[in-house]
């Protein structure tokens, strides 16, 4: 019995650790697009101000 416990345990480290990684994987997806959209933000301020200052 305390053979099933211990192997109960074990697969239930593993699975936390599954989770674990796929909200990690869903965060790391959330920064790239935020920092898409404010990427495509900074270039066009900066292409407003270098349009503003050259002419």
């Amino acid at each position: 019995m305390l053979k099933r416990f211990a192997s109960f345990v074990k697969k239930e480290e593993g699975q936390a650790l599954a989770e674990y990684g796929l909200i990690l994987a869903l965060i790391a997806v959330v920064c790239v697009l935020a920092l898409t959209g404010l990427g495509t933000a900074i270039q066009a301020k900066l292409s407003e101000i270098a349009t503003s200052i050259t002419g």
